[in-house]
């Protein structure tokens, strides 16, 4: 990592633990019948819980094809399958805390915990949607918790290449491609998207040069969505 980890002063407040959800969430709805939650600040003691996964998650490097190469993966992943147990027991708490809130409105539980580790500004994302499975075709969730130093999250509404018909509000949102929405996200901030949102917008972790500490995505999804 080329960049030291540095904490929030605000982490040191408070019970560790996932928060309060309920009228806290900030909702926005999106074009296209999607939408997403966002709830800074939300699991206290965020920081601490960065230290402990960064030295207990069996970290992988993936390589990937691209064209006619085989290109790194620019992050280091991991992923926990529907009854594997998690690495650290905080991330059950959150995802207890989660099914809670959203289970009624999903309709089932979250199922997968898929951790993603940038170590500094050269690590990125690019531009997709969570649309391996069943989400390709069906309205889901996919929720995830941001821990270390704050990164951009960028989300904007796709042009094409949807597996629906066009509905209410698809021909605004292609209209509007450039437009993207950002969210600087760390230390404990949980962002929930949610109805079409994959499908019908996508999301990226873009590269930047400033000089930023290492950073955790936690993210819950229900079953058979990737």
């Amino acid at each position: 990592m080329t960049q030291a980890f540095q904490g929030s002063l605000l982490d040191l407040c408070g019970e560790a633990g996932p928060g309060v959800l309920g009228p806290s969430v900030r909702r926005t709805t999106l074009a296209g019948a999607a939408w997403i939650d966002v709830r800074p600040g939300w699991f206290s003691g965020a920081d601490a819980l960065f230290e402990r996964l960064i030295d207990s998650v069996p970290w992988r490097a993936e390589r990937r094809h691209m064209y006619d190469r085989v290109v790194d993966v620019p992050r280091l992943v991991s992923f926990y399958a529907e009854g594997e147990s998690l690495p650290d027991p905080a991330l059950g708490e959150i995802k207890r805390a989660l099914d809670e809130h959203y289970g009624r409105e999903l309709g089932e539980p979250f199922r997968t915990c898929g951790l993603c580790l940038y170590r500094d500004g050269s690590d990125s994302v690019a531009w997709h949607g969570d649309t391996t499975g069943r989400s390709s075709t069906q309205d889901t969730m996919v929720a995830i918790v941001s821990l270390g130093a704050p990164r951009a999250l960028l989300l904007r509404p796709r042009c094409g290449g949807m597996s629906e018909p066009e509905g209410h509000g698809i021909a605004e949102a292609r209209g509007r491609r450039g437009k993207a929405l950002r969210h600087e996200l760390g230390h404990g901030d949980l962002l929930v998207m949610g109805g079409s949102c994959q499908r019908t917008w996508e999301h990226s972790i873009p590269k930047t040069a400033r000089a930023v500490g290492p950073r955790i995505s936690v993210q819950f999804r229900p079953r058979d969505v990737r």
